[in-house]
């Protein structure tokens, strides 16, 4: 709708002529002359060239490359959430260890003091198992603390308050991992939402250039209008006299503009080949981190199996250990360093377990959420 006023000059050839136009007998044109319409313009462009088409293909390749933008983000928050899992466990088992290491330790320094008082060993011996003691206490803190930070992590990746976790009571070391077969058909890799995101980026930018070399072509556009228009408003409703319609066309060159529709053409041709180099780069990032994780599965396993038989080996020697120390045949520093050895060989295939729990994880996380 709109609404104006006009006034024409008189000595115009319009004005002139309104002076004398009568509407009604002895009735001269009012002036200044009121101007109300009511009318719908509209304006097309013939999408010969398929500028149009392509500009709105682009448009929703480009969207949907934020979808699975969206779900690359998603699949690594999932995998964070895992693996962060898998450490509160290992953290967990860690705990129980030392405490189990302490309560040995305390039991061997109960033996050198009595050792001591039969003049069987010194006071630093004493010392040196108390040293010990105290060390790992410290170190059940530290641990202790590692899970509530760990807790407070995962509590951030999933939107809450601190709180506690709930989780598995099994025991950490009896967890057995999936079967990754190490042929993996490297077409699962194009179930991974960045490689997807890459792929549809590389097709907008294909349609970019097309939208952009049609614009050196002409363009062929109609507009059009109807609608009521009358100096006053109550002659609007008068048809055919209040009545206006307009059509026109036209064609239109790139003549004046041309040195910039060649800079917009060479911008986007630079933009397909950078979605060209980032969608190689991106599946040549994949195909290397699948097959590094697959390697870390495979040498994790070896690794654990070894691991297993050391820390059932410095098991039975604690028990040889003790037993030599209380028959004076061992020094206590063989002691000491039996324990230590063990207690680190017990926390290391904790740290192997989980290794193994994240390789599978990240396997899941390349693959772009899973392998079946």
């Amino acid at each position: 709708m709109g609404a104006g006023v006009e006034k024409a000059g008189r000595y115009t050839s319009q004005g002139a002529g309104d002076a004398t136009t009568e509407i009604k007998p002895g009735k001269e044109m009012p002036d200044p002359l009121g101007d109300f319409a009511v009318a719908a313009y509209a304006n097309w462009e013939v999408d010969i060239w398929k500028k149009l088409r392509n500009s709105k293909k682009a448009a929703i390749t480009r969207y949907l490359s934020t979808v699975e933008g969206r779900n690359f983000v998603l699949t690594n928050l999932v995998a964070e959430i895992a693996n962060s899992y898998y450490e509160l466990l290992a953290l967990d088992n860690q705990l129980a260890i030392v405490k189990q290491n302490i309560a040995l330790q305390k039991n061997a320094l109960e033996v050198v003091k009595v050792q001591k008082e039969a003049t069987r060993v010194t006071e630093l011996a004493v010392q040196k198992f108390q040293a010990e003691v105290l060390k790992s206490q410290s170190l059940e803190y530290d641990i202790l603390q590692q899970i509530k930070e760990t807790e407070n992590r995962i509590n951030l990746l999933i939107g809450r308050y601190p709180q506690p976790i709930v989780r598995s009571t099994a025991a950490f070391l009896e967890v057995l991992p999936s079967m990754v077969q190490a042929g993996v058909p490297s077409q699962l890799l194009v179930n991974r939402p960045d490689i997807k995101q890459a792929e549809l980026e590389l097709a907008a930018a294909k349609l970019d250039v097309k939208v952009a070399r049609a614009e050196f072509y002409p363009s062929f556009g109609i507009s059009a209008g109807v609608g009521l228009q009358a100096f006053n408003p109550t002659y609007l409703v008068k048809l055919p006299e209040s009545l206006l319609y307009s059509l026109a066309a036209d064609l239109a060159g790139p003549l004046i503009n041309r040195n910039a529709i060649q800079a917009e053409f060479a911008s986007a041709n630079a933009r397909q080949v950078q979605s060209l180099y980032n969608y190689e780069r991106t599946i040549l990032n994949a195909v290397l981190e699948v097959s590094t994780q697959l390697s870390n599965i495979d040498n994790l396993a070896h690794s654990y199996e070894l691991k297993s038989q050391q820390v059932d080996a410095l098991t039975k020697s604690i028990d040889i250990s003790n037993d030599l120390f209380k028959n004076a045949r061992a020094d206590y520093l063989e002691v000491l360093m039996t324990q230590r050895d063990a207690l680190e060989a017990k926390l290391e295939l904790i740290e192997t377990k989980k290794a193994q729990l994240n390789a599978l994880v990240n396997v899941y996380r390349d693959l772009g959420g899973g392998w079946k």
